[in-house]
């Protein structure tokens, strides 16, 4: 991976937007590559993630802060970000954030990002790489409970990593139609479905991004799985029945350090067999049988947005003509 530029030359922290941050055109392979390093090189004690910091007011809000940092590359991520259910009611997105960019041997400020397009590419790189490992190769139908930001951006990887040919898709709100119509655009049959397990029991892989809100009742029911499938839950695993999922065969989470340190574990501990660290470095097993019902579990990763964010820095250097400003 490329070294930052030199802060000291009197560039300013500029700020990259959802748009600029698109128009970078960074693929799932890439992304889930520069992940991979560098959960690698936290191996190698050349990057550190501290577990995520947690406000949840009595009003539904859900406040969090991630902090990473790696000499190769030399960077630096903070990320702050609200949940407030509340806000469609406003016009506005659920969830909002930022990505502060330092270099991390100066601390010199390098950029300001917009979060949301991190959160949504992030999330669905760390499911790419856990999909690698725990979904069948020929997987080829996905299901979509909730059909959101990042029900996208997983259908975007997952398409570039599989042989997607159908989509089924199940939401409460409006959203479904529009997703099933992107899915169509790409080339793949999609359905909507009028319930959760329709969608659910005749796919190889699923996406779970129900929003979280003090009201979500779990209604998912890990029974529906079919032998050989596979589900990353971005939702906490908040609309899963937890006493179903002793059927899984096999869960990983994201951390197991900071699993540790939550005052509510995403699974019972007896069922996860080792966190996304594990299976890159081999230590946790991936996929061990054609049949095996597979599960990813995750909170999201602080590298993640750093290897995101990082590599949205080095491509905007790379590519934008006023990028950065000196």
């Amino acid at each position: 991976m490329q070294e930052s530029g030199d802060p000291s030359h009197g560039s300013s922290p500029r700020y990259l937007s959802a748009d600029s941050l698109q128009s970078l055109q960074l693929n799932p392979r890439e992304i889930a590559a520069s992940i991979e390093h560098l959960l690698l090189g936290q191996k190698r004690q050349q990057a550190w993630n501290a577990p995520k910091a947690v406000i949840t007011p009595p009003d539904g809000r859900y406040m969090m802060a991630t902090l990473a940092a790696a000499d190769d590359p030399p960077f630096l991520a903070v990320k702050a970000l609200v949940l407030n259910p509340d806000n469609p009611q406003h016009g506005l997105p659920s969830i909002n954030s930022l990505v502060t960019l330092l270099d991390s041997r100066s601390g010199l400020p390098l950029a300001v990002i917009d979060g949301n397009w991190i959160t949504a590419v992030r999330t669905a790189g760390l499911s790419v790489i856990a999909a690698k490992r725990l979904a069948r190769p020929d997987a080829s139908i996905a299901a979509f409970i909730g059909c959101g930001v990042q029900a996208r951006s997983h259908l975007q990887a997952f398409a570039a990593l599989f042989p997607l040919t159908g989509v089924r898709a199940y939401a409460r709100g409006p959203s479904r139609d529009s997703f099933c119509q992107t899915a169509e655009n790409m080339g793949l049959t999609a359905i909507a479905c009028q319930t959760a397990g329709e969608a659910i029991r005749d796919a190889d892989l699923i996406v779970t991004s129900v929003t979280l809100s003090p009201q979500l009742a779990p209604f998912l029911d890990a029974h529906w799985l079919k032998p050989g499938a596979f589900v990353t839950m971005t939702d906490l695993a908040a609309s899963w029945l937890r006493e179903s999922m002793f059927v899984l065969d096999r869960i990983i989470v994201d951390d197991l350090e900071q699993e540790s340190r939550m005052p509510k574990p995403l699974a019972d501990p007896a069922l996860v067999r080792g966190d996304l660290t594990g299976l890159v470095t081999g230590e946790a097993l991936g996929r061990q049988s054609a049949g095996e019902r597979t599960a990813f579990i995750f909170r999201g990763l602080a590298l993640g947005d750093l290897a995101v964010a990082g590599l949205a820095y080095q491509r905007a250097c790379e590519q934008l003509p006023d990028f950065p400003a000196e």
